[in-house]
């Protein structure tokens, strides 16, 4: 029987919502295949990106974003922290560095940074920097002078999610429009640091919502270098605390059409993975993800131990990405009806 054909979509820059659609609908075998052909021609689909998350400022948030337990409209039971030392945030990083991990990520429970902060969050930066690690930060909104002085200190990434859809986005967030979180994402890309930024899955969205939000990012000027794909924890005192569990066919989707649509960026399987068996993992990383956070928490959130993860990646056969390594520009698509080979580094 012959393989289904692959669309063509490398150098593709801009996608409908219609033909997105059409492409999360095929049979699931198709576009599994698909989003592996696709991946295949970008990443060594046996090597995955490690990173690990630390939560810098935890709590007290004026937002209202309808999933989150640090925020202080809520009723969770998480009570807010000041900004931990710069000493312990590299301390830190240096663990999670011989841990495995290339990428240390740092997150704050702010609306935007205040000046009087800037200082330590740069400091943090050039600490980790300083370890051989890539650097990545979400702050909340940033103007433009934060984000160059990020830059200069030495960041690589810096995460602004989306959520969701524009049209769904209401549902979730009121706080801060979707253009405001728009407008994060073309600051930090004109200062020269890579985009990260993706969504949560399990919001009340339906599939559209989920096809509309891919179909933003990957049509930005340019699309994220790092998109993660959340399964949303629905956590006590949260408006989502009772929010219908995610089918695991639909999710494994979402992460195959990201692939599809952004080829050369990588697609993290992010949050809820606690609540994911292995097997769904790996059929995840079969669609095309190849990051995920490493360590206990996510956070506020559970997350899988190191020790979990490394039996995972040791039965799948797969093994660390090294820093900075990304997608290729110069890879050449397959000729039709060719299956095209890992990239090997």
């Amino acid at each position: 029987m012959n393989a289904p054909t692959v669309a063509p979509v490398t150098g593709r820059r801009h996608w409908t919502a219609a033909e997105a659609r059409a492409v999360i609908d095929q049979p699931f075998m198709d576009l599994l295949f698909q989003a592996q052909t696709v991946h295949r021609q970008h990443f060594d689909p046996n090597r995955i990106q490690l990173s690990r998350l630390l939560s810098i400022k935890t709590g007290g948030c004026p937002e209202d974003c309808g999933y989150c337990s640090q925020s202080a409209r809520h009723g969770s039971d998480l009570s807010a922290s000041k900004l931990i030392e710069v000493q312990r945030v590299i301390a830190e990083a240096a663990k999670a560095k011989a841990a495995g991990a290339t990428r240390y990520c740092m997150g704050a429970a702010w609306r935007s940074p205040k000046e009087r902060d800037m200082g330590a969050v740069l400091a943090m930066v050039e600490g980790v920097k300083a370890l051989g690690m890539e650097t990545c930060m979400t702050l909340g909104m940033l103007d433009a002078g934060q984000a160059r002085r990020l830059k200069d200190a030495g960041l690589d990434y810096y995460n602004h999610n989306v959520d969701t859809s524009e049209s769904h986005y209401a549902n979730v967030v009121t706080t801060r429009t979707y253009a405001d979180r728009l407008e994060t994402l073309a600051v930090v890309r004109d200062s020269g640091i890579k985009v990260c930024s993706g969504g949560i899955i399990g919001l009340g969205e339906g599939q559209q919502d989920r096809v509309e939000m891919l179909v933003t990012l990957a049509n930005l000027p340019e699309p994220p270098e790092s998109v993660p794909i959340n399964l949303l924890i629905a956590i006590p005192g949260t408006p989502m605390e009772n929010a219908a569990p995610v089918d695991p066919i639909a999710f494994i989707r979402t992460i195959a059409l990201a692939r599809i649509m952004m080829p050369q960026s990588h697609v993290r399987l992010s949050a809820g993975r606690t609540e994911m068996s292995d097997e769904m993992q790996a059929l995840c990383f079969f669609a095309g993800a190849n990051s995920i956070f490493m360590g206990d928490t996510l956070l506020t959130a559970a997350n899988p131990g190191d020790d979990h993860d490394m039996k995972l990646l040791a039965k799948l056969g797969m093994q660390p990405m090294v820093a900075w390594e990304h997608a290729p520009e110069d890879v050449a698509a397959p000729a039709p009806g060719e299956m095209p080979v890992p990239i090997l580094r």
